[in-house]
C-alpha cells in the first residue's frame, strides 16, 4: 500500500504540492517572484498588474499535476473550511473549449454569503459574498482519492466589505501587533531592516481513533463526535503506560501517510507519540506565520480525517470522546518574531539585561490580566465545557506560568535593579555512561493555561476540534493594546531626545509599575488545586466556568471598543460571532440531546427489557422448582427500578429540551441549568444499566472495546 513506502527525502518532497519557493521561481518571471514575494513575506499590497501572470503560471502548474478543477478555500464561522470547485476549460461559442484562469479569478470569487453563519450580517435574500486571495499563504494541491483541485486560500467578506470569516480578523490583528511592536523597536534602536513584526504559531494536535466499525455502530459517534453514554472501561490510562509507548504498527501506517501527505502540502510536521488516554495519538509542528499556520492547521485537521477513512479508523478531534478519560487539546505556542527572524520572546542568557525582551514579556502578562476574560471567551465552546478543569486540561481560570528564573527576575525588578539572572545549572545522573547534562532555569507547568515555555508561550485551553485563527485573534488583539500601552508611555517618558541612561530608567520604572499592578496574574503552582481557585477568587481574576458564563464578555461594551480601535474587527462583526458562538452552542447541546434520547429509546430501554425478560424468567424458574434465590430476585428488582428511573430521566430530558421565549444567551442559560443536568443524569442512569447488561444484549460498542481495540 501507498502509506507502508518509506518516506522519501525531505528535500525532494517538502512542499511539492505547494506553490511557492522554487515552485515560484521555475513557474514565474524574475520580475513578477520579487514582487508576488514582496506581499508573501512582508505582506505588501499585491501588485495587480501581476494578477493574470501568477494566475496563468499557477494553473499550468496545478495542470501538471492532474488538477482539472480550483477553488477558493476559506474559512467560514462555521469552525470548518469550504470550497467551490470550477472547472479550468471554459466553453467557445463555437462549441470548442479553451483551459482558462485569469487573475481576476484568482484574486476574487463570489461563494453565496447568507448559507454561511453571520450573525446577521447576512439575510436570506442577501446572497453575495466574496473571496480575496491572501497571497502571503501559499496556494497548494490537494487531492480527494484521485481528483487533485488547486486550493487557493482566501478570505470571505460580505457584499458590505463585512468579514465572515475566521482568517481576516486574523490578518488584521497580525497587522496590530505589527505596528505597535515596531513602535517599541524603534524606541530601542532595534527597528533597522525590519519591515513589520509577525506573530507565530506551532500548534500540537491531539486526537482519537477508533475502529470503523465501533465508529458506525455508535449514533452518537457518528452524529456527536463523541460518545453520550457509555460506562467506563476497569482500564483506562491509570497505569500511565500509553503515553509516549510504542505506537502500535496500524497507527504508524496511518501517522506515515498523515506525514508524507502533509509533508507534500509544506505542513512541516515535527513530532508524533502516544498521548495519554488509550488511542490518543498527538502530532505536532514546526513553527510558522500565524497565519499560514492556521491554514495549516484546517488541513492537518482535515487530513488527519481523511487518511484515517484508508486505515478502517475514524480520527475523532472532539474535545471529550469518552467520559472519564483524557480528552483533547490544542496546545497553541505563541511567539513574536520580526520579519528578519529575531524571536522578539527569546530571553537570551543574561535576561535582567535583556530590557526589550522584559518589555515584551511584561506587557503579554499585562494583556492576560486585563483581558482575562476575552481570552477565555475566546476558546469557549460546548465540547470544550468538558475538558477544562477536568484535571487533565488548565481550569477556566486565566492565569500565567512564567517559571523561577523570570519571577527571580521580576522580584527584583520590584525591589529595585536587576542584577542577575538564575541558572539552571547542570544535572549529575550518577552513572558514568551517561552525560552530563545542561538544566534550564525553569520547570513547566502542563496545569497552566498560559505558560512561558522558553521562547514562546504556551496557550494550553485550546479545543483540539477548534480552529486557532479565533482564540490567536483575541490573542493578538489583547496583546497588541498592551504593545501600545508600553510604546506609548516609554516614548512618553523617553522625550525626544533619548539617552541609553534615560531609556533605561524609564523601562525599569515602567516595568516596575506594570509588574507590581499586573503579577496577581501570574502563578506557578498547581492550577488544579481547589486553593488556587480560592487564591484566584481572592486575587480578582475572573473564573467563567463554562461557554454561557464567558461569552457575553465579547459583547461587552469595553470588548466592542478594543477590537474598533484596532481595526480587528467592528461592533458589527464582533456582535455577529458572539450570536454564531451562542447559536452554536445551542445547536450542538440541542443534537446531542435529541442523540441521546433517540439511542435510550431505541437500544438502551429495548436491550434493558430483554435483560428484565431473561432475568424474569430464570427467577420464575429457579422458584418453580423450589429453589430460593434471593440475590436473583434483587438484581431483578435493581433492574426494574432502574429501567423506570431511566424513562423518567428520558422524560427529563425532552421536557428540558423546551426552549424557552428569549434571545440566544436565554436559551443558552436553559440549556446549562436544565437540559446537560437532565442528559447527565439520563445518562448516569443508562450506564449503570450497561455496567449491568450482558454483551449479547447490549447493542454498543463498549469503552473496553473502542479504546483498546488498536
Amino acid at each position: 500500500m501507498e502509506n507502508e513506502r518509506a518516506l522519501p527525502p525531505a528535500s525532494e518532497v517538502f512542499g511539492c504540492l505547494t506553490f511557492t519557493g522554487e515552485m515560484l521561481r521555475r513557474h514565474l518571471p524574475d520580475d513578477v517572484y520579487r514582487k508576488l514575494q514582496l506581499t508573501m513575506d512582508r505582506g505588501l499590497p499585491l501588485d495587480p498588474a501581476i494578477a493574470n501572470t501568477v494566475a496563468t503560471a499557477m494553473k499550468k502548474w496545478a495542470m501538471e499535476h492532474g488538477a482539472t478543477h480550483y477553488t477558493h478555500w476559506f474559512q467560514p464561522l462555521t469552525g470548518a473550511t469550504a470550497e467551490k470547485h470550477d472547472a479550468f476549460l471554459c466553453p467557445n461559442g463555437d462549441g470548442s473549449a479553451i483551459e482558462c484562469f485569469s487573475g481576476e479569478q484568482l484574486i476574487r470569487g463570489e461563494p453565496d454569503a447568507s448559507s454561511f453563519p453571520s450573525g446577521g450580517i447576512r439575510e436570506t435574500f442577501e446572497a453575495r459574498g466574496y473571496t480575496a486571495w491572501d497571497a502571503t499563504s501559499p496556494a497548494f494541491i490537494f487531492k480527494t482519492g484521485a481528483s487533485p483541485t488547486l486550493c487557493i486560500p482566501t478570505a470571505f467578506v460580505s457584499w458590505t466589505g463585512e468579514a465572515l470569516d475566521k482568517k481576516t480578523p486574523l490578518l488584521r490583528s497580525i497587522q496590530a501587533v505589527s505596528e505597535q511592536a515596531l513602535r517599541i523597536l524603534k524606541i530601542f534602536g532595534t527597528d533597522a531592516g525590519v519591515s513589520q513584526v509577525i506573530t507565530t504559531l506551532g500548534c500540537e494536535q491531539e486526537f482519537f481513533l477508533v475502529d470503523r466499525a465501533f465508529h458506525d455502530r455508535r449514533e452518537d459517534l457518528r452524529l456527536c463526535g463523541r460518545t453520550l453514554i457509555g460506562a467506563p472501561a476497569p482500564k483506562g490510562h491509570q497505569l500511565d503506560d500509553h503515553y509516549f509507548g510504542a505506537i502500535p504498527e496500524r497507527v504508524m501506517a496511518f501517522m506515515n501517510e498523515v506525514e508524507r501527505r502533509l509533508c507534500e502540502l509544506g505542513v512541516p510536521v515535527k513530532t508524533r507519540h502516544n498521548e495519554v488516554a488509550p488511542n490518543q495519538f498527538e502530532f505536532a509542528p514546526v513553527h510558522e506565520n500565524a497565519n499560514v499556520a492556521g491554514d495549516h492547521q484546517m488541513l492537518t485537521m482535515q487530513m488527519l480525517r481523511t487518511v484515517a477513512e484508508h486505515h478502517g479508523f475514524v480520527c475523532l478531534l472532539h474535545e471529550k470522546p469518552f467520559a472519564g478519560v483524557n480528552g483533547s487539546g490544542k496546545h497553541n505556542n505563541w511567539s513574536i518574531a520580526t520579519d528578519t527572524g529575531v524571536n522578539l520572546l527569546d530571553p537570551h542568557d543574561e535576561t535582567h539585561t535583556n530590557m526589550q525582551f522584559l518589555v515584551f514579556l511584561t506587557a503579554v502578562v499585562r494583556a492576560v490580566d486585563l483581558h482575562a476574560d476575552l481570552l477565555r471567551a475566546s476558546i469557549a465552546s460546548a465540547a470544550n465545557d468538558h475538558r477544562l478543569g477536568a484535571n487533565e486540561a488548565p481550569p477556566a481560570i486565566m492565569s500565567v506560568y512564567l517559571g523561577d528564573m523570570l519571577n527571580d527576575i521580576f522580584d527584583q525588578l520590584e525591589r529595585g535593579e536587576p542584577r542577575a539572572t538564575k541558572k539552571g545549572g547542570r544535572l549529575e545522573l550518577g552513572a558514568r555512561a551517561l552525560p552530563e547534562i545542561p538544566r534550564h532555569s525553569g520547570d513547566r507547568n502542563r496545569t497552566s493555561p498560559f505558560a512561558f515555555t522558553g521562547n514562546k508561550f504556551e496557550f494550553r485551553a485550546v479545543g483540539s476540534s477548534a480552529s486557532i485563527s479565533w482564540p490567536n485573534t483575541v490573542l493578538n488583539t489583547i496583546v497588541a493594546e498592551s504593545l501600545e500601552y508600553m510604546a506609548a508611555e516609554l516614548e512618553r517618558r523617553v522625550g525626544r531626545n533619548p539617552t541609553a541612561a534615560k531609556l533605561e530608567t524609564a523601562v525599569k520604572s515602567l516595568l516596575r509599575e506594570v509588574i507590581r499592578k499586573h503579577r496577581r496574574v501570574v502563578f506557578d503552582g498547581d492550577n488544579y488545586n481547589p486553593a488556587w481557585h480560592r487564591e484566584a477568587a481572592r486575587r480578582g481574576l475572573p473564573h467563567l466556568r463554562t461557554t454561557v458564563d464567558s461569552l457575553p464578555a465579547l459583547g461587552s461594551k469595553r470588548a466592542r471598543a478594543l477590537f474598533a480601535a484596532y481595526g480587528v474587527l467592528t461592533e458589527r462583526e464582533l456582535a455577529a460571532r458572539v450570536d454564531v458562538n451562542i447559536e452554536r452552542y445551542n445547536r450542538t447541546v440541542a443534537i446531542e440531546a435529541r442523540t441521546l434520547v433517540s439511542m435510550l429509546n431505541r437500544e438502551v430501554l429495548p436491550a434493558a427489557l430483554r435483560f428484565q425478560g431473561e432475568l424474569g424468567n430464570a427467577v420464575e424458574a429457579t422458584l418453580d422448582a423450589g429453589v430460593k434465590c434471593p440475590d436473583s430476585k434483587a438484581q431483578l428488582q435493581e433492574v426494574v427500578r432502574l429501567i423506570a428511573q431511566l424513562r423518567k430521566a428520558i422524560r427529563g430530558v425532552q421536557q428540558a429540551e423546551v426552549q424557552p421565549a428569549g434571545d440566544g444567551l436565554k436559551r443558552a442559560q436553559h440549556i446549562r441549568d436544565k437540559l446537560l443536568p437532565a442528559m447527565a443524569e439520563a445518562r448516569r442512569i443508562s450506564d449503570t444499566l450497561e455496567q449491568l447488561i450482558p454483551d449479547d444484549l447490549w447493542p454498543l460498542p463498549r469503552y473496553s472495546e473502542m479504546l483498546f481495540v488498536k
